[in-house]
């Protein structure tokens, strides 16, 4: 009995000790009973009551501290009474009114945020100019003056007492009877004539009794001639209306000394020492000269073809000038006839006459000396590209690109569309004349090039692949086999202009940053260099063999739109950009003997 008192005495210590031991099982076979000792921890015993007390003392003490109105952020979250509770506290000892410089945000004090609808802030607003008082909308009272508002009973100008709308109608009606019977006695005669206006309006039963009964009679040979030419011109303008760009006035202002010299040569005339230097060609890099006259940027440039005295440019200010390059230096005449920004410009073989495109959708024809307008195209779109057939007997075939997928050909002699190639899906940005002009190679927002022959709408080659991008600038190397567009993944690529007009892979020149912008790109009159300019302003140059860079100038503030390579010095290159400017580079050559 002793043995299994001191058992249970065991099993209810262990129980008081949280000892999670179990019990062992008593059996006549099982062995003696171990007496296990209460666990024991060495760490010392530490009074938590002090912390816990500590710990609601500040939570008590934030809950009942009032909340700082300048405050943007609170810790804990407040009651309704704490959010609403007064500054209590002295007053600010050097404010006018009390309230500090800081919880002020209008120099009469602190002024609350209140949503009121316009409609009832227009209410009192107009009710307190008129009568004097108006309803406060942060309490149920009005403010203003007192006598006004017992006098008017409170209303508002919005909301006029019916004995005062009645009072208003009577003397409306008052008024119109007063008219009617001054009139009474000019319409008594008219009233009683069936032929008079007065008589049908009095007598109206229809939306048509109102109107005069008119036999119509033979028109006379005037009357139908001036007929028919009315017709014809309200047809040709419902017609034709679509078809035409915004109208601006053409006029051009020469800037030089003289338009011809003493011997009776033009000033467009080539200088007859104007010849190339050599036939090797070399990378500048250094500021010749800048031609600062736009007012806006620049969107492209183009040298006089074969001798590049003088060099051409199509503004976002809306005019073209052209400038001088051997001699002075200066602007030679300003072209304005364009309503809007000025998208494109283009040389006839001689120079003597440019075409120009701009976003006022018109395509207009230049004569060069003379400044004079010859003829203006437009089919009430945007043009982006316009070209000139190269041919010398084709000189009067015009090509332009539209914003409404066509390449549109325009015969200029006559002034009528002789073609239009309708096969793309997006805006033609470029056209590409290839192999002797027999064929011309288009791109487009669709992200494809197309191939077409001269005259014959329908595409001989298709190119488009899943990893195209747009091309919106093309050139074809001086040897023309190669064909190379400026994708907007940042690279240069190179097409086979021959038969089967497929991708050059070994040929790929990268690095400048185009995304976005339609940057020209150009060769060297040699063929052995690469010249594209790039969205942050720089000029970039590669080797056509190696693909490599060359070299890279810093242009432009911003973008470097376009770049030209010289016709005769091989040297000397020109670029523009969206600051307005046009600068002339070239590279020194000390030759020695």
């Amino acid at each position: 009995m002793d043995l299994l008192q001191s058992y249970k005495d065991t099993g209810i210590d262990e129980d008081e000790n949280d000892d999670a031991s179990p019990l062992p099982t008593s059996s006549p076979d099982s062995s003696p009973t171990r007496i296990s000792l209460p666990s024991k921890s060495a760490a010392p015993k530490v009074d938590d009551t002090m912390l816990s007390l500590t710990v609601a003392g500040q939570t008590h003490s934030q809950t009942q501290k009032p909340i700082d109105p300048t405050q943007h952020l609170v810790s804990f979250n407040p009651t309704y009474d704490q959010l609403w509770t007064p500054i209590v506290g002295p007053a600010h000892p050097y404010a006018k009114d009390g309230l500090a410089q800081g919880l002020r945000n209008h120099k009469l004090g602190f002024v609350e945020d209140a949503h009121i609808q316009p409609f009832v802030f227009d209410e009192q607003y107009n009710t307190f100019y008129k009568f004097g008082y108006a309803a406060d909308p942060s309490q149920n009272s009005y403010v203003g003056d007192v006598e006004g508002f017992k006098e008017h009973d409170g209303v508002s100008v919005y909301n006029i007492p019916q004995h005062e709308q009645k009072k208003r109608k009577l003397e409306k009606k008052k008024e119109m009877l007063d008219e009617s019977e001054a009139n009474d006695e000019v319409e008594a005669v008219e009233v009683l004539n069936p032929a008079t206006d007065v008589w049908l309006m009095k007598n109206r039963k229809s939306p048509w009794s109102g109107k005069k009964e008119w036999v119509q009679g033979e028109l006379t040979e005037e009357q139908k001639k001036y007929a028919e030419e009315h017709e014809k011109k309200k047809g040709e303008k419902e017609g034709g209306e679509k078809e035409k760009g915004e109208a601006h006035v053409d006029k051009s202002t020469f800037h030089g000394k003289e338009e011809k010299d003493y011997q009776g040569r033009s000033w467009i005339a080539p200088p007859k020492d104007a010849k190339a230097c050599n036939d090797h060609c070399y990378i500048p890099k250094r500021l010749v000269h800048t031609w600062s006259g736009h007012t806006k940027g620049v969107s492209a440039i183009r040298f006089f073809p074969k001798h590049g005295h003088l060099i051409l440019s199509a503004g976002m200010d809306t005019k073209i000038k052209i400038w001088d390059v051997y001699n002075s230096g200066k602007c030679m005449r300003t072209y304005m006839g364009h309503a809007k920004a000025v998208r494109d410009v283009w040389f006839s073989n001689d120079g003597s006459k440019f075409l120009s495109a701009g976003y006022d959708k018109n395509i207009k024809y230049w004569d060069t000396e003379t400044g004079q307008v010859i003829s203006t195209f437009s089919t009430g779109k945007v043009p982006y590209v316009v070209r000139l057939n190269p041919d010398e007997d084709k000189q009067n075939v015009l090509l332009a690109g539209m914003s409404d997928k066509k390449i549109v050909q325009w015969d200029m002699n006559s002034g009528q569309i002789t073609q239009e190639y309708d096969q793309h899906l997006g805006a033609v940005n470029t056209i590409t004349f290839v192999d002797n002009n027999r064929r011309f190679v288009t791109s487009s927002d669709d992200k494809s090039l197309r191939v077409w022959e001269f005259g014959i709408p329908v595409v001989i080659k298709y190119i488009s692949e899943p990893h195209m991008h747009s091309m919106p600038a093309t050139t074809l190397h001086p040897n023309g086999n190669w064909l190379a567009c400026q994708s907007l993944d940042n690279q240069i690529l190179i097409y086979n202009t021959r038969e089967r007009f497929q991708l050059n892979k070994k040929k790929r020149f990268a690095g400048h940053v185009v995304a976005g912008y339609a940057c020209q790109v150009n060769f060297s009159p040699d063929g052995r260099f690469v010249m594209s300019g790039d969205g942050e302003g720089r000029c970039w140059f590669w080797d056509w063999k190696s693909c490599k860079v060359f070299r890279t100038l810093k242009c432009h503030d911003g973008v470097c739109i376009g770049a030209e390579w010289h016709p005769l010095e091989q040297s000397k290159v020109a670029t523009c950009g969206w600051d307005g400017l046009i600068k002339y580079w070239y590279e020194l050559l000390i030759f020695v003997d």
